[in-house]
């Protein structure tokens, strides 16, 4: 590494704009006093300004760039704006979910801005392995940056320089200079000064001739406890992508069924679903809503098992029931870190079909009953001696393919169409029928056997929504320490000021980060009380 030497005799790293030494500007200009360092980082050299072009070094040089950081920021807010325009498949009505039904929803409800929507991955955007991409090279860029920088900063404020070089004291926004009576007491002068500035909160540095008095250091870290309550906060949102920090399952369990909850060991059963309504005598008359249907509460009453050989792969679920009780809006049920929501709800949907084989040629003398479970159909059942009924064909949501043959729109028992084959005098007799749409349709001109339709059986379908979130409190105190360092860098300033005095002279320079004003004030101050014999330059004022 390439270093530079002052006059002074210390020899500076490249990229010290400030000698590390006595507080001399290096570059000639700058000397010159056509221009004045940066002070941000006290003039120290930053890992980014040094002339190595090792593999490392490019790597490092490109993410400590804040321009790049900004960059990367601006993409990531225009991709999250991008997911928003319509919702992600976790939220869209599909109770059971399949690639064809997730791609026909979005094309069916907004056209082909919605295909395009879903053929780039918009719908499952944020879980995406280029949105994850980002959130790493702004963690990686967010790191680099705070490292290139608070290193040099924590070296320069480690050790505060107490005689500085003029050039220095001249560069600063406020500075003075007067002349001393040959008979003035130059530690009179500094007591009376360090005493102005100590009631004034400073902490005072003293050397035989100068003070350096410094306030509010602590405000200087804010910037960098605000990018480490990022950093944890980009730290617990990638944690959700591995398995057991995050889940955020959406099941529909029907009445009476019991249903594995995916990527657990656990399964839920839905023994009641209740939708309870406000009754009239409740409803306040002010409000006028007398006769309207108030939803009061939905309540999912549920059992929660675990299976004991879920790391069995292939073995039957062994269910040991944990927790039953109810569930409902904003209260969940929970089980360690699994929460089971009340989310939705389908009521009044089919659950099965119920008909009455009647024989035509014998006066529709009833033949036997038949339940078709539409979410689990038998493939066959017997209803009386040497009758048996067989289902040959069934399609839950009924549709007419493009191909002229039938096929299903979903894998729900939306428009249920089922071909039966009825099979009777031990075998010796059969026929086929179709139900569709409320309609038996028969193979037979003159069929023997009819079927009556009967009332259906209808169940209510409760939705649960299930989260595990291990990370959440990393994202909260991530966002805790975040606020903590915009409280630190908004409400309190780095104040310095350096008092020198010479043979004949006297120069008093400050320096703050932010509130020139007060500053300002806080010197007037101290040369007033103090009495010294300057008159402060006001650089910010000339430049306005």
């Amino acid at each position: 590494m390439d270093q530079r030497k002052c006059e002074c005799g210390h020899t500076n790293p490249v990229g010290t704009l400030l000698c590390e030494s006595c507080g001399k500007p290096l570059n000639v200009e700058v000397h010159e006093q056509t221009s004045f360092p940066d002070m941000r980082y006290e003039g120290m050299a930053r890992r980014s300004q040094t002339n190595n072009t090792k593999v490392i070094d490019r790597v490092w040089n490109f993410f400590s760039s804040v321009k790049i950081a900004i960059g990367i920021i601006i993409v990531i807010l225009v991709a999250s704006a991008v997911g928003t325009i319509f919702p992600q498949q976790m939220y869209i009505p599909v109770p059971v979910p399949t690639e064809a039904d997730v791609a026909r929803f979005y094309t069916e409800t907004y056209g082909t801005i919605g295909t395009i929507f879903y053929g780039l991955g918009f719908h499952n955007m944020y879980s995406s392995w280029w949105f994850v991409t980002l959130l790493v090279m702004l963690g990686t860029a967010l790191v680099i940056c705070s490292l290139d920088r608070v290193v040099p900063l924590y070296k320069a404020l480690n050790k505060p320089r107490l005689n500085q070089h003029k050039s220095f004291l001249k560069g600063q926004k406020l500075f003075a200079e007067g002349e001393l009576a040959p008979e003035a007491n130059h530690e009179a002068i500094l007591d009376a000064s360090a005493l102005a500035l100590k009631e004034k909160g400073y902490r005072i540095f003293r050397t035989e001739r100068a003070i350096m008095a410094e306030k509010g250091r602590f405000s200087r870290w804010g910037p960098y406890i605000n990018h480490i309550g990022l950093i944890l906060f980009l730290v617990g949102t990638l944690m959700r992508s591995l398995p057991g920090f995050y889940l955020d399952e959406y099941v529909w369990v029907r009445e009476g069924q019991t249903m594995a909850i995916p990527n657990t060991p656990y399964y839920i059963k839905n023994e009641n679903y209740t939708t309870e309504y406000w009754s009239e005598e409740e409803m306040p008359e002010q409000l006028e809503l007398k006769g309207g249907a108030i939803v009061k509460s939905y309540q999912t009453d549920a059992i929660l098992y675990e299976n004991k050989s879920a790391d069995v792969p292939g073995k039957k679920p062994d269910l040991v029931e944990v927790q039953k009780g109810p569930i409902v809006v904003n209260h969940p049920m929970e089980q360690d870190s699994l929460y089971i929501y009340q989310s939705g709800v389908q009521e009044m949907q089919l659950g099965a079909l119920n008909f009455t084989v009647v024989d035509l040629k014998n006066n529709k003398k009833e033949v036997g009953l038949i339940k078709i479970d539409l979410y689990n159909p038998q493939p066959e059942q017997t209803i009386a001696d040497g009758f048996t009924v067989r289902i040959l064909d069934y399609f839950p949501d009924f549709i007419m393919g493009k191909d002229g043959k039938p096929a299903t729109k979903t894998n729900l028992p939306k428009n249920p169409m089922v071909a039966l084959e009825l099979i009777g005098d031990n075998g010796n007799y059969n026929e086929k029928l179709v139900y569709l749409e409320g309609t038996i349709l028969t193979q037979k001109n003159d069929p023997r056997y009819g079927l009556d339709i009967k009332m259906p059986d209808l169940v209510d379908i409760a939705g649960l929504n299930v989260r595990v979130d291990k990370a959440l409190p990393l994202i909260y105190f991530g966002s805790f320490i975040f606020l903590a360092g915009v409280a630190i860098g908004v409400f309190w300033q780095h104040r310095r000021v350096w008092v020198q005095t010479q043979e004949g002279s006297i120069m008093v320079a400050a320096h703050t980060n932010k509130n020139w004003f007060g500053l300002r004030r806080e010197v007037d101050g101290l040369v007033k009380q103090a009495e010294l014999p300057v008159t402060i330059e006001d650089k910010t004022k000339a430049k306005a």
